[in-house]
């Protein structure tokens, strides 16, 4: 999209300066009114009601912006550029300005449900950091006059703030389609219809907070705001479904732990036969072998503590 954004070229003279100039302009207009009330001249009489009149739509010129602010000129409809330069200046009264904060927002979206990839019912939530990019588009590629409409006599900081409210509202509406549309494309986690390694939601981390910085910004482009980070702070399963998931979780918990159990007593078990032969302790049979295994298996793999059995028999009995 074309950029139609520019600098403000007009007529631009120091706050300062023209101040002093307003205030001697407002002296000599009260001065020769009064003068010429006395010596009877109606023509200078009118000049100095002229110029009084001429000092007061003066006044209307001041401008002031901060760091990290910025201008919107407009001259009866026509955009005239966007003033950017910090300081205190004058410019011609008939320009109309809007003024824009151009510094970073936070935007805590609450959490959505949504369904992920596999069509489970999710909550998912995030966390912008926003701000203004192109002001023309801000200003006129959107409706955000409108929304942004306070009542007649407000302050230029009331109407600051309600434009970024304004902004702000925008962007909440384009986070949440794109958090749902990223949230479709993924699954939760790992799952029976999922492949290990596959991007899943839980896992994805920087990648999938990539993918929806990405979309973000696609959907923004036209309103002239940029997201600068985007990331996942909220993500659970839906409350109808919680504890299914839950129980799901923990048996792939305990499986995990299981096979963990299982490898080391399989481990230890060959150790202690290795050394049972390597040191010719005794000469066990292959069934022998095997209640031996049998038993280390019971006693490694239980939950309880085993209960000992002593044997004072003979292993050949």
């Amino acid at each position: 999209m074309e950029n139609k954004e520019f600098e403000f070229k007009g007529l631009k003279i120091n706050g300062f300066l023209m101040l002093f100039v307003v205030i001697a302009l407002f002296a000599l207009s009260i001065w020769g009114f009064v003068e010429f009330v006395n010596i009877g001249q109606p023509l200078l009489i009118l000049g100095s009601v002229v110029l009084f009149i001429l000092d007061i739509i003066f006044c209307v010129g001041f401008r002031k912006l901060e760091p990290n602010e910025a201008m919107v000129m407009v001259f009866f409809g026509k955009y005239c550029g966007t003033m950017t330069s910090v300081g205190f200046y004058w410019v011609n009264p008939f320009y109309s300005s809007k003024k824009v904060s151009l510094r970073a927002r936070n935007l805590n979206v609450d959490p959505i449900k949504v369904n992920d990839k596999t069509g489970n019912p999710i909550m998912i939530g995030q966390i912008l950091v926003w701000k203004l990019k192109d002001t023309y588009k801000a200003m006129f590629e959107i409706d955000s006059q409108t929304m942004a409409a306070s009542p007649a006599g407000t302050g230029d900081s009331i109407a600051v703030l309600s434009r970024m409210r304004a902004f702000e509202s925008f962007v909440r509406v384009q986070s949440d389609a794109a958090l749902r549309e990223v949230a479709g494309m993924f699954a939760y986690d790992e799952n029976g219809d999922i492949s290990n390694g596959d991007l899943t939601l839980r896992a994805g981390g920087s990648e999938i907070n990539d993918i929806l910085l990405g979309k973000l910004n696609d959907r923004l482009a036209m309103s002239g705001l940029e997201v600068i980070e985007a990331r996942i702070n909220y993500l659970a399963y839906s409350p109808e479904i919680a504890a299914v998931m839950l129980r799901r979780q923990q048996a792939a918990a305990i499986i995990a732990a299981r096979e963990k159990i299982v490898e080391g007593a399989v481990s230890m078990v060959k150790m202690a036969l290795d050394k049972l032969k390597d040191e010719q302790v005794v000469e066990l049979d292959d069934d022998k072998k095997a209640a031996m295994v049998s038993n280390l298996m019971v006693v490694l793999c239980a939950d309880d503590a085993a209960q000992p059995v002593v044997n004072t028999g003979t292993l050949y009995q």
